[in-house]
C-alpha cells in the first residue's frame, strides 16, 4: 500500500533555495537560483568558489517540517563530508547523495577548491525507499570549513503524496 502511494506522489519539488556565504574570504555563491522547468518540475543551480583549498569538511544538517513554522523534524545529524566521499558510510546521508550525485561536482576528495556547482537539480520520488507524510519541509545545511560555519544552504521543497 504505502510503495503504491510512493509511485503516485503527485508532487514533489523544490519550492525556494537560499545560499549565504559567512565568510566571502572563504567561499562565495556565485548562483544560487531555482528554475522552473514545468508545473511540477523544478531545477535547482548552485555555483560556490572556493577561494582556498578546503581540506575538512563537516556538515550540520537538519530536516524541518512546517507545522505552524518550520519545526524540527525527525533528523539531525552532524557529519565529515569528507570522511563520507571516500566511505559513504552513513546510510542517512547516503539516501540525500543519491538524489544529487549525478548533478554535482562534488564527487571527489578533498581538497575542494574553485568552482563546485550542482546543476539541473531536480527532486525525484522514486529515488525515496519510502514516502514522506504530505507536506512542506526545509533542510537547513551549515558548510563548517577549518572549525568555522563559512556558508548556509536552505533548501525547501514539497511532497504531496495522491491518496
Amino acid at each position: 500500500m504505502l510503495a503504491e502511494a510512493h509511485e503516485n506522489a503527485v508532487v514533489f519539488k523544490l519550492t525556494n533555495a537560499v545560499c549565504e556565504s559567512l565568510n566571502k574570504t572563504w567561499l562565495d555563491f556565485d548562483l544560487c537560483r531555482l528554475r522552473a522547468v514545468n508545473r511540477h518540475k523544478v531545477n535547482l543551480n548552485l555555483i560556490a568558489t572556493l577561494h582556498y583549498p578546503v581540506n575538512d569538511v563537516f556538515i550540520k544538517g537538519q530536516l524541518m517540517k512546517k507545522a505552524n513554522g518550520y519545526k524540527p523534524w525527525l533528523y539531525s545529524v552532524f557529519f565529515d563530508g569528507c570522511q563520507f566521499i571516500r566511505r559513504r558510510n552513513n546510510p542517512l546521508i547516503r539516501l540525500v547523495w543519491e538524489l544529487f550525485k549525478e548533478y554535482s561536482t562534488l564527487n571527489h576528495t578533498c581538497p575542494y577548491v574553485g568552482q563546485q556547482m550542482v546543476k539541473d537539480f531536480y527532486l525525484r520520488h522514486e529515488k525515496l525507499p519510502t514516502p514522506l507524510p504530505t507536506g512542506e519541509y526545509l533542510v537547513l545545511l551549515t558548510w563548517i570549513f577549518n572549525k568555522k560555519p563559512q556558508a548556509t544552504t536552505n533548501f525547501y521543497f514539497t511532497f504531496v503524496e495522491d491518496l
